[in-house]
């Protein structure tokens, strides 16, 4: 249960002065619904303004403080600004410019012949200098001295900087004191202020000791999360699964296990025969072979006489995996089912009771398989593929599906920076497949500019006309007005209208049966041309498509970028991956695209995604299932996260645990992060 302490930072932002339904939707938009959000909503950067006496004396581009006297308002005619002109102590005079309904409020605070201290960026249009929206206007500047140094916050439609930070300013004044749960010796070491400190510290300018001392907190409470999973998880008892090999024997696989598969398979083996249930990690790159390593362990629990399920995060790929395992393991005599929520009937009753009576060993699926109608006679181990879209606490449920506790293995294509890994999978052994099995051959990759569209599109033309299949991937489901993106609905619309009906679209947006429809289409080669967003970045086998074309690759991340040009090379025939650039291409993009075309290692893209991110955003995963944290950077992850790891282990193992008085401290910090799945496990197990 949530310390009462905390109450007061768990409260609903609606009960703050000023948010009624129409600011509650745009705060929702960006994730702020409660006092804690808008105390972690930091700051992007912070705007410093400069007090000058006379215009002449700022540089354009500048942000400044002035005192200024209104000489005349100018109204343009229909939707044009208005314009209001104001001098300076030596009679030069500016636009202070106002559009849209900004205007009505720019009349009462600017009247004729008033004199007003004046906040905001000094600009230049034509001959003329201006300032466009005024942050602040006072009438006296005392009332601007707090302005000097201002925060800018991200936003979302239908919120100003002014709003967001008035309610922020709200939120600040609920803060508690709470009880520190750094280790000491760090903490001085550090110079960190207090939890309460740092907050608000970080909301008045860039302070780098408040900021690492917030990100350092979430990441101690996601590393003492996942050290209670992990000792949660050894004190279990599982069900030793020792396989005798008749089975595996018994597999006439078209290809040889490479070193990277066998050494993985012995790992996971091993972890079967324990007494504690497994709970490791199969990372591997595109196409290294992490399914014929699942099925392998899946076959050990079955030879133990018990089950295994394969959970996949959409119907499609669960439908590929089953078809892919019933193929491979055709000559075991091995009973596999398929079980999505689209089954209905009598199908579906004859599987449940499959399940329930054993005779079905090896059952593959949505998440409908751990549906509470749906039992097994002996499940043992859980597969769970492309783990990144399923989080701990469900990760954690569906093991619980077995009368004791599962054996569970995750396995992710997306990959990720050795770093990173201990932050995300924290509470995980892991198995890397770091070999590509022989006979794959690189993707030969290029970057075309967009003004070679037609190009392009002639080349699609010649390589469908030669019995081809093909990709392409938009930035997009449709355009933005303010700006000119690929978009998916009309490239379709483009493409379609060139090549004929051929031609299928996807995207998150669409219906669950349109879109795997379409997949399903193109899969059995009754189309030739699939033109979609990221949704194909997992899953999508189709050994015939020896084309993908991505506009506007600068846009997306690395691996993104790895996972997208993954989906061809899947056959024997020789892969092309085009990325189609814009113009205006920033030093990193450009770098960003040189990489893909000279490395096909997702794992060394992965570190360098991370060095040319820094501290954005990391792999593409704010578009593919989003980092754990929402305070720490990806530069503070590599400086801090080791530091966390051993504090969290140092708390655990000698500074007596969440029962220690420290301890009492750290479990405030996991229901203040939310971790608190942490406590109930320890609770609980």
């Amino acid at each position: 249960m949530r310390p009462d302490l905390l109450n007061p930072l768990f409260a609903e932002t609606t009960g703050l002065k000023g948010v009624g339904p129409g600011l509650a939707r745009p705060l929702e938009r960006l994730g702020l619904t409660r006092i804690r959000d808008l105390a972690y909503h930091l700051p992007d950067r912070f705007v410093s303004r400069r007090v000058v006496t006379r215009l002449d004396d700022a540089a354009i581009g500048e942000n400044i403080v002035i005192a200024l006297t209104v000489r005349e308002h100018r109204a343009s005619g229909g939707r044009g600004p208005l314009r209001v002109l104001a001098e300076d102590d030596a009679g030069d005079i500016v636009a202070l410019t106002y559009f849209g309904r900004a205007s009505y409020s720019a009349r009462k605070a600017l009247p004729s012949g008033e004199r007003r201290w004046v906040a905001g960026r000094l600009d230049q249009f034509g001959q003329s200098r201006q300032i466009v929206h005024p942050d602040h206007i006072a009438e006296d500047s005392a009332a601007l001295s707090g302005q000097l140094t201002e925060p800018v916050y991200p936003l979302s439609e239908g919120l100003t900087q002014g709003r967001i930070a008035a309610l922020v300013a709200q939120a600040l004044d609920h803060l508690p004191e709470l009880p520190e749960w750094i280790e000491p010796g760090l903490l001085a070491r550090e110079g960190w202020p207090t939890w309460r400190e740092a907050v608000l510290t970080t909301h008045k300018g860039d302070d780098k000791a408040a900021r690492d001392r917030l990100a350092y907190d979430e990441l101690l409470a996601n590393s003492l999360a996942l050290m209670l999973v992990r000792a949660s998880n050894r004190s279990r008892r599982g069900v030793p699964l020792h396989g005798n090999g008749r089975l595996r024997s018994r597999l006439n696989l078209p290809f040889s296990l490479t070193g990277a598969q066998t050494r993985a398979i012995a790992e996971i083996e091993e972890d079967l025969t324990q007494g504690a249930p497994m709970l490791r990690l199969l990372q591997g790159d595109v196409g290294s072979g992490k399914t014929a390593v699942a099925l392998h362990a899946m076959l050990i629990a079955v030879e133990a006489g018990t089950q295994a399920a394969l959970l996949a995060p959409t119907e499609i790929l669960a439908r590929q995996h089953a078809e892919t395992l019933t193929r491979m393991a055709a000559g075991t005599g091995v009973s596999i089912a398929l079980l999505t929520g689209r089954d209905k009937g009598r199908a579906r009753e004859a599987t449940l009771m499959g399940l329930l009576d054993g005779s079905i060993q090896i059952c593959v699926g949505t998440h409908a398989i751990f549906q509470e109608a749906v039992a097994y006679k002996n499940l043992a181990l859980v597969v769970i593929d492309e783990q990144h879209r399923f989080g701990v606490g469900q990760r954690l449920m569906l093991t619980q599906k077995a009368r004791t506790t599962a054996h569970c293995l995750a396995m992710t294509a997306t990959p990720i920076p050795r770093t990173l890994t201990l932050a995300q999978y924290g509470e995980m052994d892991v198995s890397r497949l770091d070999e590509m099995p022989p006979g794959r051959q690189p993707i030969d990759t290029r970057v075309v500019s967009t003004e070679r569209l037609d190009e392009v599109i002639a080349g699609v033309g010649r390589h469908l006309a030669a019995g081809g299949q093909a990709y392409w991937v938009c930035p997009m489901v449709r355009e933005l007005e303010t700006e000119d993106i690929a978009a998916a609905e009309a490239r379709h619309a483009m493409l379609r209208e060139r090549f004929g009906d051929g031609v299928e679209l996807v995207h998150g947006q669409l219906r669950p049966e349109a879109k795997d429809a379409a997949m399903e289409r193109f899969a059995r080669g009754e189309a030739g041309l699939l033109v979609a967003t990221t949704v194909i970045e997992v899953g999508v086998d189709v050994p015939n498509a020896t084309l993908m074309v991505i506009e506007q690759a600068e846009r997306f991340g690395l691996a993104q970028l790895h996972q997208l040009r993954g989906r061809v090379g899947r056959g024997t025939g020789k892969s092309t991956c085009l990325l189609l650039r814009g113009e205006a291409l920033s030093e990193v993009g450009r770098e960003r695209l040189a990489l893909m075309r000279e490395m096909q290692d997702g794992f060394r893209l992965a570190e360098e995604d991370l060095r040319l991110r820094g501290g954005g955003e990391l792999l593409g995963t704010r578009q593919s299932g989003d980092t754990p944290f929402r305070v720490a950077s990806f530069d503070q992850i590599a400086r801090l996260l080791p530091l966390a790891h051993d504090d969290a282990r140092l708390l655990m193992e000698r500074d007596g645990g969440l029962d220690s008085p420290r301890g009492a401290a750290a479990r405030t910090l996991l229901y203040l992060f939310e971790r608190d799945w942490g406590v109930q496990l320890l609770r609980g197990g």
